[in-house]
């Protein structure tokens, strides 16, 4: 499994395109963006207070209160009128621009007026203090957001204060999904006939797909004919960025699609070393990228958050994936495993020890209410009760 998820790196990439910033929310950048001139642009008080030299407060205390004449105050968004020089405050907002001669600014807490035009202070400052400098944010030409990242809210928010309104960013890779087996029928149908199950997978992949930053396009349910099966492809293989195939739950269904794909590319790998998942199937077809998933859709699903999501990301351009939320728990028992295998272990939390939520793997039941997984390596035999672990939580 964990050969399978390194060593399969298609080459495939979304050509860049630009998308307004209010658009951006996380789009990959192509390449990193730059700062177009200092930030914020010029040095700024961070309190409400007054501008000074600090080295005329120096000294200063509850007890020996220092003295300032006023001559002035700033006002928000205007250059100031007015120069701090020797003995002298000015007045000063958070936010506005820090006067001429000014290198401090005391907070007002730490000040009274005790006479018209007088600054009593009675805390000392150092240069600096209360001032953000006029490149703090940003230099020149410092690197506001890197490539390959996903634009995140605060990353917005920098490049609107560079006043950056248009981002290169790597286009949503288009994501075809559909279905095979005689036996899948769409969910809308209303009453089963026997041996019939509805299609439970093509849906749950489009929305991890979303997710991931693809476009989700589902292309229906094929049946088992390996003619229909390769038509269908090759239809998706021109316009798509990756192909998801949930196939047949039987051998002869799986074999057909491994068949049909072998065809058309090359396959990288037929089989994984993971619990619920092994059928999984990797390949490339036409420089498209193709994941042969097993019909039991828990284990596909399983697999596809593993296997599909990360190639969803990285044919999209994203080269730093966003961390998964998770948490630390205890094993609320023992869980066996065979070596060689890494088993995806569904579990609920709840003050912080983590059940497992065992069943047959073609029950959806034991995914929907769990609250996370929890992933067993491959080089280990089974994990004791009590032992810590990362419990990876669902969205």
């Amino acid at each position: 499994m964990t050969q399978a998820l390194a060593g399969f790196r298609p080459a495939r990439r979304t050509p860049a395109e630009p998308v307004p910033l209010i658009q951006a929310l996380h789009r990959v950048p192509a390449g990193p963006v730059a700062a177009p001139h200092a930030l914020p642009g010029f040095a700024r008080s961070t309190v409400d207070g007054y501008a000074v030299r600090a080295v005329d407060t120096y000294g200063v205390s509850d007890g020996l209160p220092g003295y300032l004449q006023l001559t002035g105050a700033v006002l928000m968004g205007a250059q100031p009128s007015v120069t701090v020089g020797p003995g002298t405050a000015v007045s000063m907002p958070t936010g506005g621009v820090l006067p001429p001669g000014a290198d401090a600014v005391v907070m007002v807490e730490y000040t009274q007026q005790v006479m018209p035009g007088t600054v009593e202070v009675v805390r000392p400052v150092a240069p600096g203090e209360g001032v953000v400098r006029a490149d703090e944010d940003a230099a020149p030409g410092a690197e506001l957001v890197p490539a390959g990242r996903p634009l995140r809210a605060q990353d917005l928010a920098m490049l609107a204060a560079a006043g950056v309104t248009t981002v290169t960013a790597y286009a949503r890779p288009r994501v075809t999904v559909f279905s095979t087996g005689d036996e899948v029928v769409p969910p809308e149908t209303a009453t089963l006939r026997p041996g019939q199950v509805r299609d439970a997978t093509a849906v749950a992949l489009a929305a991890m797909a979303a997710e991931a930053g693809g476009e989700p396009v589902l292309s229906g349910i094929i049946p088992d004919d390996p003619r229909a099966l390769e038509a269908a492809l090759r239809a998706a293989l021109a316009a798509s960025d990756l192909v998801v195939i949930s196939a047949g739950s039987s051998v002869g269904a799986r074999d057909e699609t491994a068949g049909v794909v072998g065809r058309l590319g090359t396959i990288w790998c037929h089989g994984i070393a993971v619990k619920p998942g092994k059928p999984t199937l990797l390949a490339e077809c036409d420089g498209v990228p193709v994941i042969g998933l097993p019909g039991n859709p828990r284990s596909a699903l399983v697999v596809f958050r593993l296997l599909g999501v990360p190639l969803v990301r990285l044919v999209g351009g994203c080269t730093v994936p966003p961390a998964e939320p998770s948490v630390r728990a205890r094993l609320a028992r023992d869980l066996p495993s065979a070596a060689g295998r890494l088993d995806v272990v569904q579990v609920r939390v709840a003050g912080g020890v983590a059940t497992p939520v065992f069943g047959l793997s073609a029950l959806l039941s034991v995914i929907t209410v769990a609250d996370g997984y929890v992933i067993i390596p491959e080089e280990a035999t089974g994990l004791d009760a009590g032992t810590e672990v990362d419990v990876t939580i669902y969205r």
